[in-house]
């Protein structure tokens, strides 16, 4: 198997994993502060990411590695899961999952300033053309009922693509899943803190669901689908293999559908229909 096809492998994995990190934070939100929510998540991935690294022995990056971390560790550790939890207060998990059609782009975007990557002009039609139908979509079912949701949500998409763009830079050089644990090692000791400052009164009230869920934005949102996702990135391209983001709605709809009993309209339907045809055309042009 060539690189490529690999990197379009593991991210499609990761995409996969990624696609139940909102119907999944949408059911932690209901019980837990979105800000504890946010901070445990990025403690208890951060605590498995330290033990990876102890285990394999990694060496430490290189200081002029740390800059980089850093936007990696505020834009999908501290930044893309605060600002859907908050968003996830006002809007619906199938309303969100919506708004990562968009992400593909801003990946796209920050893979060209931050990892020097040239697309073929088609290439940003294809991507375009997803992104507007996923805007017009969000337009379409009134804007203006939750202003704020949708503002977190794409300033949400906005640290994120910068993150992801990041995070597959320093791939190359470091590793997948050395990436994001260091980041996470980076943000531990503000984040253990933070979730024993915002921790709940009691817990004897949390059901299970809400607990379930913690742990599978922990475990498999924060860090497992990350070691695949920046794998793929790396090995296929940041705005390539990026496009596969497209796919997210179409498996977060069916989950949100499935778990959270939401309606799933014909409309978000046919958007994501449209976005998944829009990433075999991105793909093509890729490079």
């Amino acid at each position: 198997m060539d690189r490529t096809m690999s990197g379009w492998i593991n991210g499609l994995v990761g995409v996969i994993i990624f696609s139940g990190s909102l119907p999944a934070t949408r059911i932690a939100v209901m019980q837990f502060d979105p800000v504890f929510l946010t901070a445990a998540r990025a403690a208890i991935a951060g605590a498995m990411g330290l033990c990876l690294l102890l285990a394999f022995q990694e060496k430490r990056p290189a200081l002029r590695d740390l800059a980089s971390l850093l936007v990696v560790a505020l834009g999908v550790v501290v930044g893309f899961p605060l600002l859907t939890a908050l968003a996830l207060q006002y809007v619906t998990a199938a309303h969100s999952i919506v708004f990562v059609g968009l992400l593909p782009l801003a990946t796209a975007i920050f893979g060209v300033i931050r990892g020097g990557e040239r697309p073929k002009p088609a290439f940003w039609a294809f991507s375009i053309l997803g992104s507007s139908l996923v805007a017009a979509f969000a337009l379409s079912q009134g804007i203006a009922a939750s202003p704020i949701g949708d503002a977190l949500m794409l300033a949400a998409i906005v640290v994120c693509g910068l993150g992801y763009a990041e995070g597959a830079k320093l791939s190359r050089m470091l590793g997948g899943w050395q990436v994001i644990s260091w980041a996470l090692v980076l943000s531990l000791p503000i984040m253990i803190v933070l979730a024993f400052l915002t921790m709940p009164p009691t817990l004897s009230n949390i059901e299970v669901p809400a607990w379930i869920s913690l742990a599978y934005v922990s475990l498999f949102s924060m860090l497992i689908g990350f070691v695949f996702w920046y794998r793929g990135l790396a090995q296929g391209g940041i705005a390539a293999v990026g496009q596969l983001q497209l796919l997210q709605p179409f498996f977060g709809l069916a989950l949100a559908a499935t778990l959270l009993h939401e309606p799933v309209t014909p409309a978000m339907l046919a958007v994501t229909v449209a976005v998944i045809l829009c990433v075999f055309g991105a793909r093509k042009f890729a490079r």
